[in-house]
């Protein structure tokens, strides 16, 4: 495999964001008992529309974290706090109360840093 084709295959399925923590991480263990922390984070992106008025849209990406990187984001954030995770998109799905087929996709985190200091919640 050459240079190119590993990083290629290395940039397949991967997601890099900076944002602020929406609410304090929910912590659970798995019936196995592993750790898993659920977090949503925001993202900001400001531009100029055609009236040149600046505009600044929010989007939130659900995170989830398993282990190591699970514990940290645990002791470690809370509400408002700035973070940089890396991880990779993943989709699931379940039936719902009424039936139906619901997705849901995250980002599964495999590297986070603290940005700022611990916000409280």
């Amino acid at each position: 495999m050459s240079t190119k084709q590993k990083v290629m295959y290395a940039l397949k399925n991967k997601v890099q964001l900076i944002g602020n923590l929406g609410n304090a991480p929910e912590v659970r263990t798995t019936e196995n008992g592993k750790k898993l922390v659920r977090f949503s984070v925001a993202t900001n992106e400001s531009y100029r529309n055609a009236k040149g008025e600046k505009i600044t849209e929010t989007q939130w990406h659900n995170l989830i974290a398993w282990g190591k990187v699970a514990d940290i984001a645990e002791k470690f954030l809370g509400k408002g706090t700035e973070v940089a995770v890396e991880g990779k998109l993943i989709t699931r799905n379940y039936t719902g109360k009424d039936g139906n087929k619901k997705y849901v996709t995250e980002i599964q985190v495999n590297e986070l840093l603290l940005l700022g200091s611990k916000a409280t919640a």
